[in-house]
């Protein structure tokens, strides 16, 4: 419904863009809230003897009538802002009641600051206002284009993937002309790229209205003494705009004239072509707008610039009316042909003429909304095909209350279908259809074999602890904890990872050995990049208790060898470093002691970031001194195989040896090493000194395993060994090592193999279907059960048709079907097929399920 009144000046109001067009188009009445004019009342008459600081209110030539009427709201609402005399507000107030379109104000003179960039804003307050309609209404007639085209319309299959690799606005467009063809059957056919562009090319425009809306929220109210370098903070929205626009109009200016060749009547299609040619603004003339109009910007002519892109604005306007007209045009051409005057054929056929007024099936949003345009159209009679394009024309004018009325409606059309608001899967979360179940169901077997061989038994913990469990064990990462909402006194939080809830069970029941897996959601509060999530799994392998020196470290770090092997996901490698050799080398380096772990988080950085990045963090950020950072760049340079390295730090001289834990380190290392060398593992390790780690609770060992394939996932394990962390919830400290498996990324990695190899996953073990063709739903269940009682792996399918029946086993790659048709029934016998080798066997009723099992190599 349009605004009777704009008030300006109210306490705790403001002036927005819709207030602004409502006025500029003499829909509102303007009206000075009293508490305002008492004030202005009250100032004392501006006197000046130097006319050089003041202006005579002149509209500038170049605007129209509706620029001109926003340029003067805008002047208005400034000199109220600046507490002006009250003579000057009510002078514009009455001129913009009068409705007149011409503007004198042969005695109105302002200060210069009054003046500030009055013009830009108003015309600027008007672009707002008409970008978000014509985002709206750019996408009706986007849907009705696709539908006339019998367009193919899989460029709409865009969903939130929560990762952030898919634009918002693209999916909200996307999502929107989903609804709108919703149910539809005349889409899916022609590909066209004037289609598929509609989302990137839509969400381009809302982008840019939404960013002008948020700049003129501030602008149109911060007033005169906030002005500075408003002009310029408003043309830097309003240029990427202008670009948008441009695009949106050459897309349907290309799916009007796809439009208008698609018209099936010979009459309709030259009658409309001929009015669509003279008046449906060009794509060169799209061109010529924009190029002026970024001219004038280039020449920092702000007013003139921003009245471009108001013409541009109109011309693509113009050219989104015309999609729609003769998207029209082209689905209801039938009724058309009998309305318009001069455009039916002569001696058409009554059948043909029946075929096309035939009902054709639109989508769900489509048929509503042009249930609404037909509601507006209609006429007694016939009438001139000119006259009828001006009436439709006429209507999908934005300045008239009418085609405000019809956007509210057709907002309402879109949020009130059923399947609008399609639920949204939260930021770095994932679901795991039946295709990625499969790979998960595999890679878990395989996962929990390997530590089950390994000797280790499952443990469960709470998807949450207490948040002081969780609290200073992370380092700088504890900022990523999630913590729960308090819910009756107790403060939680999601767990982070498997490792600390293991060290609290362990602690909590007294435990001085144990040897465990765990496979279970953790959280993190993260920023995910591509293969991480903020809901993932992990899979734990930990070991407490003594043993002997090493022994620990080297099964865990052999059993993710194993691990990566027998998951097949190619080239990796485990990068390894120690504690105590990190800790060393900053004793060495000169770093404070205080800052040991978090100058380790900097450094863990390294494999993301270049040393020069890492290096201005530390000293500008953590203080470190330029000599000690450069001192820590030529030890983590070091990285290469375990043995020749260990035999260089090993070397008389080397600074390692001054150092008492970074000896300590070495020996444990040698001792994992030449473990791993007679396991045959040893190859797989690569010793880093750029490996730190960023959790405070590791004490020993270090390792983390990246992939080395084409598929870029990061760090795909980690582990080490954490002799103090069980300490911390209990008085006995125990020995642990253990090792993380991040298994989204693997997930990743394999689902990339598949899609390498055209590979698809058999999302089911279904081994045979039972078809029966007719309606006998108590012959299927009674042949089923025979074979589920058998131990055999059935489903059944009741369907007249006998294709269905193929194309599910096809889709479901089911190896054997069993036919049951009226001939089988008369005979008693089943027929069996081999979908694989393609044999069809008949046999007798009673011996089926022996000969499935047989074939199948079922074991009774």
């Amino acid at each position: 419904m349009a605004e009777n009144s704009v008030t300006v000046g109210a306490k705790a109001s403001s002036l927005s863009s819709s207030s602004v067009f409502a006025v500029s188009t003499a829909r509102a009445q303007v009206r000075i809230d009293s508490s305002a004019l008492d004030k202005l009342s009250s100032s004392k008459t501006t006197t000046t003897t130097t006319t050089s600081f003041t202006h005579r209110i002149t509209v500038p030539d170049f605007l129209t009538l509706q620029e001109s009427r926003a340029f003067l709201l805008v002047l208005l609402n400034n000199l109220i802002l600046s507490n002006a005399p009250s003579r000057i507000p009510l002078l514009l107030t009455e001129a913009l009641n009068s409705n007149t379109h011409t503007f004198r104000f042969d005695d109105a003179d302002v200060i210069d600051h009054e003046l500030t960039c009055p013009t830009l804003l108003g015309i600027s307050a008007i672009l707002d206002h008409q970008a978000t309609a014509l985002s709206a209404f750019a996408d009706v007639a986007a849907a009705f284009s696709c539908e006339a085209l019998k367009a193919d319309v899989t460029a709409f299959n865009l969903m939130d993937s929560g990762v952030g690799h898919t634009s918002k606005e693209e999916v909200a467009v996307a999502g929107d002309i989903r609804v709108l063809l919703n149910g539809s059957k005349l889409v899916g056919k022609s590909k066209l790229l004037s289609v598929a562009r509609v989302p990137k090319v839509h969400a381009s425009v809302r982008e840019q209205a939404k960013a002008l809306h948020s700049r003129m929220r501030v602008e149109l109210n911060s007033g005169v003494k906030s002005a500075v370098g408003s002009e310029e903070a408003v043309c830097t929205v309003l240029l990427p705009l202008a670009a948008a626009l441009r695009e949106l109009g050459e897309g349907s200016f290309a799916r009007a004239r796809s439009n208008l060749d698609s018209i099936v009547s010979d009459g309709l299609k030259s009658g409309i072509g001929e009015v669509f040619g003279k008046e449906c603004p060009t794509e060169d003339g799209l061109s010529s707008g924009f190029n002026r109009a970024v001219n004038l910007f280039l020449g920092k002519e702000y007013d003139k610039f921003a009245h471009e892109v108001f013409v541009l604005l109109g011309f693509v306007w113009k050219v989104v009316a015309w999609e729609a007209v003769t998207a029209f045009a082209v689905l209801e051409a039938a009724e058309l042909n009998e309305v318009i005057q001069g455009v039916k054929e002569n001696g058409e056929n009554p059948k043909v003429e029946e075929k096309k007024k035939k009902k054709v099936v639109l989508g769900k949003g489509t048929s509503s909304i042009l249930l609404l345009i037909k509601e507006r159209l209609q006429s007694v009679g016939e009438m001139a095909l000119g006259t009828w394009v001006a009436g439709f024309l006429s209507f999908l004018d934005l300045a008239k209350p009418e085609f405000n009325e019809f956007l509210l409606k057709v907002k309402d059309v879109v949020e009130s279908n059923e399947s609008r608001r399609l639920p949204k899967i939260p930021k770095g979360t994932r679901d795991f259809a039946k295709e990625q179940m499969t790979i998960r169901k595999k890679a878990f077997s395989i996962i929990e074999e390997v530590f089950e061989r390994h000797g280790a038994t499952a443990l469960d913990t709470p998807v949450f602890e207490l948040r002081e469990t969780l609290m200073g064990k992370y380092g700088e990462d504890s900022k990523l904890i999630y913590d729960l909402a308090d819910q009756g006194g107790e403060l939680l939080s999601l767990r982070y990872d498997l490792t600390v809830p293991f060290a609290r069970f362990v602690a909590m029941n007294g435990l001085t050995s144990f040897k465990r897996y765990q496979i279970a959601k953790v959280y993190r509060r993260d920023n995910p990049s591509k293969g991480r999530y903020r809901e993932f799994y992990q899979c734990d392998f930990d070991i407490a208790g003594q043993s002997e020196k090493m022994a620990s470290d080297f099964e865990v770090v052999r059993i993710l060898t194993e691990l990566l092997d027998e998951l097949d996901i190619g080239e990796y490698e485990i990068k390894l470093n120690h504690r105590k050799l990190l800790d060393g080398m900053m004793q060495i380096c000169g770093v404070p002691p205080e800052k040991f772990r978090t100058i380790c988080s900097s450094i863990d950085k390294l494999d993301k970031q270049s040393f020069q990045q890492i290096r201005k963090e530390m000293v500008e950020e953590k203080g470190l001194t330029a000599e000690t950072a450069d001192r820590i760049e030529t030890f983590v340079k070091e990285k290469g195989s375990p043995l020749a390295l260990l035999s260089k730090f090993k070397q008389e001289g080397s600074d390692f040896l001054k150092n008492e834990e970074c000896c300590e380190a070495l020996k444990d290392l040698e001792i994992l090493f030449k473990a791993l060398e007679k396991s045959k593992r040893i190859d797989k390790v690569v010793f880093d000194l750029s490996l730190a780690r960023g959790l405070d609770y590791y004490t020993g060992v270090i390792f983390e395993a990246v992939f080395k394939g084409g598929t870029q996932v990061g760090s795909i394990a980690a582990g080490g060994r954490y002799d103090n962390l069980i300490g911390m919830f209990g008085s006995k400290q125990v020995q642990s090592v253990g090792v993380s498996l991040g298994i989204e990324r693997v997930f990743t990695i394999m689902e990339q193999q598949q899609k390498n190899q055209n590979q698809m996953a058999r999302p089911t073990k279904t081994e045979v279907l039972v078809s029966i063709f007719g309606t006998d739903l108590t012959l299927a269940a009674e042949l089923a059960g025979e074979l589920w009682d058998a131990g055999v792996k059935a489903e059944f399918l009741v369907n007249k048709r006998r294709q269905k029946h193929f194309e599910y086993a096809k889709e479901s790659r089911i190896p054997w079907m069993v036919f049951v048709g009226d001939q089988e029934i008369k005979e008693g016998v089943v027929q069996l097929k081999d979908l694989e080798a393609n044999n069809d066997i008949n046999i007798s009723r009673g011996e089926f399920v022996e000969e499935l099992r047989r074939r199948l190599n079922i074991q009774k």
